[in-house]
C-alpha cells in the first residue's frame, strides 16, 4: 500500500492506537472493563467501543523467563541457551515458561475466571504448539551448531526474536478469545511472523497487516512484538512493543497514542517516596520523556517518542485501574506556566567507570577508544564526566558486563588508573526549570538529608539536574528532593493541583 493511500484511509478514522503493558495485561479483569469495554471519545468523535487499535505486551513476567530478568539479570530460557551447557538447562527453563502461560490460561478461563472448557482448550493449544516448535527449533539449531562451520553466535540474535515473540503472541491471543466471549469483534494482528518464509521491512509488515482492517467494526489486537528484516530485538532490546506501538501510530496516522500503565506518571516514585505525598502529572512534554527514559522510568522508549514528535501525535499515559482520571498529556510544545521541577527520578543502579591518565592532557583522540568499548559493551550511558586527566562514564547494566568492560578498559590503557564503583543516580526534571538558586537549593536539600554529593550534571538548556551519590543514599535523596522541590515548594503544590 502507497504512502498516499494509507494517508487517505487514516484521515478518515480518526482512531487511537493504545498499548497495554505486562503488568497491566496480568490483571484481565482491569483491562477489560477499564479499557476494551469501556466506551471513549477519540479526537471529539462520539464515544465508542472501536476506532482503537490496542498493541499489548507480554503478561508479567512472561519476558524474564523467556530471555532473562531485566532487573535481577537471572537467566531465562535464551540466557541458558546461550551458554551451549550439555545438560540443556534452557529445556527446563521452556517448561517453566508453559506452566506460567497455563496457569494464565487457567486464571482467565478456568473454574476462576469466564468457566469456559473450549476457550481454555483453545488458548492451551495455541501455547502447546508454539512452544513445541521452539523446542525443536532450539534442538535442531544446537544439532547445526556442533558441526564447526556453524557458530552459535551467528544465530543468537535470531534465537531471541523468536522467544521474544512468544509472549506477545499469547497474550494477543487470549486477549481475542476474552473480547470476542464478551461479544466485541476482535481481531488478532499476528506480527509475529510465524513460520512464514518471506521476511519483511518493518513499515512493510505494518501496512500490510492493517491494509484489510476496518476500523469502525473492528478491534485490532496486536502483538507487541514484530518480526521483520531490521531486527526490533537487535536494535531496540526490550523496547520493541513501544516501536511497535509508535511505528503504527504513525504510519495509520493516529489522532493520538495511549500508553495504559498500572500507575500515574507521577512527581515521584510512590513506592519510594509514598504514595500520599505524589502527585500524578498532568502535563508534560516529549523532552521530559526523553529524560526519564534514559532513567529507566519509561513514559515511552526515545526512539518511539521520535516518530510520535515529528508527526505531531499527542501521547496520554493513563493509569489501568483508574479509568475516570484523564492522565498524562505528553505533546511537543508543551512548557509550564512557571519555572518549576516536575519530577524527581532516578535509579539506584548505576556503575561509575572511571579513567585516569595523566598522559591524556591535550589528546583529542585519547578517549575515542574508550567510547567504541562501552558502546560495544552494550551499556546504557546516562550521563559522562571528562576533565584534563579523567573521563568517567556512569552507566546502566548488569554486573557481568560491567565487569568485561572494566578488563578491556584496563587492556586497552595500560598506563592509566581504571575503576568502578557502584553508585546511585537522582534527578530534578522539569519542561522548564530556569529557577534562580535551584541547584543551590536541591544541593542543600540533600546535604540536610546527609547525603554526600559524589558528582553533580546540568546542561545549559536547565531540564534537568543529576547528583551522583552513594548508592545506599538513593531513597533518602529522592525523599528529601521531592520534600523541598516538589511538596513544599508553592508553584509546584498549586500547577499540579489545577492540572
Amino acid at each position: 500500500m502507497s504512502d498516499e493511500v494509507t494517508a487517505a484511509m487514516s484521515a478518515a478514522l480518526n482512531h487511537s492506537v493504545e498499548k497495554i503493558g505486562g503488568t497491566s495485561m496480568s490483571q484481565y479483569r482491569a483491562v477489560l472493563n477499564n479499557i476494551w469495554l469501556r466506551p471513549r471519545s477519540v479526537d471529539g468523535q462520539p464515544a465508542g467501543l472501536y476506532q482503537r487499535i490496542f498493541v499489548v505486551s507480554a503478561y508479567a513476567g512472561i519476558t524474564n523467563t523467556l530471555l532473562e530478568h531485566k532487573k535481577t539479570g537471572v537467566p531465562g530460557v535464551y540466557a541458558l541457551f546461550a551458554e551451549m551447557d550439555e545438560q540443556r538447562p534452557w529445556q527446563q527453563r521452556l517448561e517453566e515458561v508453559k506452566a506460567q502461560m497455563a496457569a494464565i490460561n487457567d486464571e482467565m478461563f478456568g473454574a476462576a475466571g469466564i468457566n469456559n472448557e473450549l476457550l481454555l482448550h483453545r488458548a492451551n493449544r495455541f501455547v502447546d504448539e508454539r512452544l513445541r516448535e521452539v523446542r525443536d527449533c532450539l534442538q535442531h539449531l544446537e544439532v547445526v551448531c556442533s558441526f564447526g562451520h556453524f557458530q552459535l553466535d551467528d544465530h543468537l540474535h535470531r534465537v531471541r526474536e523468536m522467544l521474544s515473540a512468544l509472549g506477545e503472541a499469547h497474550s494477543a491471543h487470549n486477549s481475542v478469545l476474552l473480547l470476542r466471549h464478551h461479544g466485541i469483534n476482535a481481531r488478532l494482528v499476528d506480527l509475529t511472523n510465524w513460520r512464514i518464509g518471506p521476511q519483511p521491512d518493518f513499515d512493510g509488515h505494518i501496512r500490510a497487516a492493517f491494509a484489510d482492517i476496518d476500523l469502525t467494526r473492528e478491534m485490532p489486537i496486536v502483538t507487541g512484538y514484530t518480526q521483520c528484516r531490521e531486527g526490533l530485538m537487535r536494535t531496540y532490546d526490550r523496547g520493541y512493543s513501544e516501536m511497535t506501538f509508535s511505528r503504527i501510530a504513525t504510519l495509520t496516522g493516529a489522532r493520538e497514542a495511549v500508553i495504559h500503565k498500572e500507575y500515574h506518571l507521577s512527581t515521584a516514585d510512590p513506592a519510594v517516596v509514598g504514595a500520599d505525598k505524589v502527585q500524578p502529572i498532568g502535563f508534560t512534554n516529549y523532552d521530559v520523556a526523553d529524560q526519564l527514559a534514559s532513567l529507566g522510568m519509561e513514559a515511552i522508549h526515545p526512539r518511539a517518542a521520535a516518530g510520535l514528535r515529528r508527526q505531531d501525535i499527542r501521547l496520554v499515559v493513563r493509569n489501568t485501574f483508574e479509568p475516570e482520571h484523564a492522565g498524562t498529556l505528553i505533546t511537543r510544545d508543551y512548557c509550564s506556566q512557571q519555572p518549576r521541577v516536575e519530577i524527581i527520578a532516578g535509579t539506584p543502579n548505576v556503575w561509575a567507570l572511571e579513567l585516569f591518565d595523566q598522559d591524556m592532557v591535550g589528546d583529542a583522540l585519547y578517549g575515542q577508544k574508550l567510547n567504541e568499548l562501552v558502546s560495544r559493551a552494550g551499556m546504557q550511558v546516562v550521563t559522562k564526566d571528562v576533565n584534563a586527566n579523567t573521563v568517567t562514564f556512569y552507566m546502566k547494566g548488569n554486573k557481568r558486563r560491567i565487569n568485561q568492560l572494566l578488563e578491556r578498559a584496563s587492556t586497552l590503557y595500560p598506563g592509566a588508573d581504571v575503576r568502578v564503583e557502584k553508585l546511585a543516580l537522582v534527578s530534578a526534571i522539569g519542561s522548564d526549570m530556569k529557577v534562580p538558586g535551584l541547584l543551590q537549593q536541591a544541593a542543600a536539600a540533600l546535604s540536610d538529608a546527609g547525603v554526600n554529593i559524589l558528582s553533580v550534571h546540568q546542561a545549559m538548556r536547565q531540564v534537568d539536574i543529576m547528583f551522583l551519590v552513594a548508592a545506599q543514599d538513593y531513597r533518602v535523596a529522592v525523599q528529601a528532593l521531592h520534600s523541598r522541590l516538589v511538596e513544599n515548594n508553592a508553584a509546584s503544590v498549586a500547577l499540579q493541583a489545577s492540572a
